[in-house]
């Protein structure tokens, strides 16, 4: 038997209301998740954004420079793109024959 040592997974314990339970578990339920599965994936996610949103990133000042004159410089038309804002919503009536 192994020890509380031995183990590479560690409790988590939640009080939560019936509501939010009630809502997780259709969630899950929609996924083919069970409860704690669908849990522990929604909070590491959340904790990966949390840890990229806050990433320090370094560069020389010339590179800084460079980065700045791109974002400082006036945007260039992409021709898809504008392609794409011309076509009408999916659910908007005739969009089937736009294409």
């Amino acid at each position: 038997m192994a020890s509380n040592a031995d183990r590479k997974d560690h409790p988590i314990s939640m009080r939560l209301p019936e509501a939010d339970i009630a809502l997780i578990d259709r969630a899950a339920g929609l996924r083919g998740r069970s409860r704690s599965d669908f849990v522990r994936d929604a909070a590491v996610r959340a904790a990966e954004d949390v840890l990229m949103e806050n990433r320090l990133i370094r560069m020389s000042p010339a590179g800084f420079g460079d980065f700045m004159a791109v974002l400082s410089a006036p945007a260039r038309p992409v021709p898809e793109m504008a392609e794409l804002a011309r076509r009408p919503a999916p659910w908007e009536p005739g969009a089937a024959k736009a294409r």
